[in-house]
């Protein structure tokens, strides 16, 4: 069996403050550019054609075509920006657009859009070569449902999240993953922000899944910290969550490390169509990781020296925090008498 990384001793409490800065570093810029960015256009990113509203055209043709084909055709038709994928078989393509992209002065508009299809691919593959066999409207205000189902469907996550860490845990481990969970979310919409990806129903997946990933990451170290607790120790609050954080290491690496070779293969080879989806992916996995060592972790201290346990909570925990006292007092008066 492959061992790697055991028996290590890194200080990772030790770097909070140094992956605070960094994380301010890379989120302000990218809220500035999201307020910006609703300033001007109503939406802080650029919104799919679930969203925003557009047309659906789904075309039938008689043998496989080469996608590459069907989005330059359709691309120098003028409809730029399209998402051209198949639909259930080879031989069914899917056109989406969105509604600003052709509301010009000649009054192009949701029809149009499939009438400029069929003409271009008419004149690309023959007028014989396929058949439109849907062509569908999606309104704004089915975009603005969808919106709101999605922005429901993150906060139920979050909710649920909390009530099963409250159980399994208690609050105060609740509050530092779920406040951990939130800096994901939010990291990975920067991300989104940065490359400029279009929000999709694809991307909220991909959202809704790294919510998942990074749960189960921070669990999985909260679990270890409470079972050196449970053995009675009594070390330092701080030592503990950094030996929880060292022996839970290989199992986070070799998880990790599996996820995204799986990840950057799609990236790679995923096509135009699943690419955004593993991008979000990958960023997500790659920051909820990071966040269960340099956030979670950090949190959890400062949460327990914010709100001390009494009487009648959990003994290894206020064990711990008492030990995490008496070093912090120790060191004050080391370094008093340095001076």
């Amino acid at each position: 069996m492959l061992r790697i990384l055991h028996n290590t001793n890194i200080d990772f409490i030790r770097w909070w403050r140094v992956a605070t800065g960094l994380l301010v570093v890379f989120l302000l810029p990218a809220l500035i550019w999201m307020g910006v960015s609703t300033a001007r256009t109503g939406y802080p990113f650029t919104m799919g054609l679930e969203f925003t509203g557009g047309t659906l055209v789904r075309v039938e043709f008689q043998s496989p075509p080469d996608i590459s084909d069907v989005r330059s055709t359709i691309a120098d038709a003028g409809i730029a920006d399209a998402e051209i994928q198949t639909f259930g078989s080879p031989r069914e393509i899917a056109i989406r657009a969105q509604e600003r992209q052709h509301a010009t002065a000649e009054g192009v508009g949701e029809e149009s859009i499939a009438n400029i299809a069929e003409r271009a691919l008419q004149q690309k593959f023959g007028a014989g070569s396929f058949r439109i066999i849907q062509t569908e409207a999606i309104g704004a205000r089915v975009g603005d449902e969808l919106s709101r189902n999605a922005l429901i469907a993150l906060l139920i996550s979050f909710a649920v999240s909390l009530l099963y860490l409250a159980v399994r845990f208690e609050w105060r481990f609740a509050l530092a993953a779920v406040l951990a969970n939130m800096h994901d979310i939010i990291a990975t919409f920067a991300f989104i922000r940065y490359a400029n990806i279009e929000i999709t129903l694809f991307v909220v997946g991909g959202i809704l899944t790294v919510i998942g990933y990074s749960l189960s990451d921070t669990v999985v170290v909260f679990d270890r910290v409470r079972e050196l607790l449970r053995k009675g120790e009594r070390a330092p609050l701080r030592e503990t969550l950094n030996r929880s954080l060292n022996e839970t290491l290989p199992r986070t690496v070799m998880t990790g490390t599996t996820v995204i070779a799986c990840l950057i293969a799609l990236v790679l080879l995923g096509g135009d169509v699943l690419r955004p989806f593993a991008l979000v992916l990958l960023f997500g996995i790659i920051v909820g990781t990071l966040s269960s060592i340099y956030v979670a972790a950090p949190l959890l201290l400062l949460i327990e020296r914010k709100w001390p346990r009494h009487a009648g909570e959990q003994k290894g925990m206020a064990r711990a925090v008492a030990a995490e006292r008496r070093e912090q007092e120790a060191q004050a008066r080391q370094k008093a008498a340095a001076r």
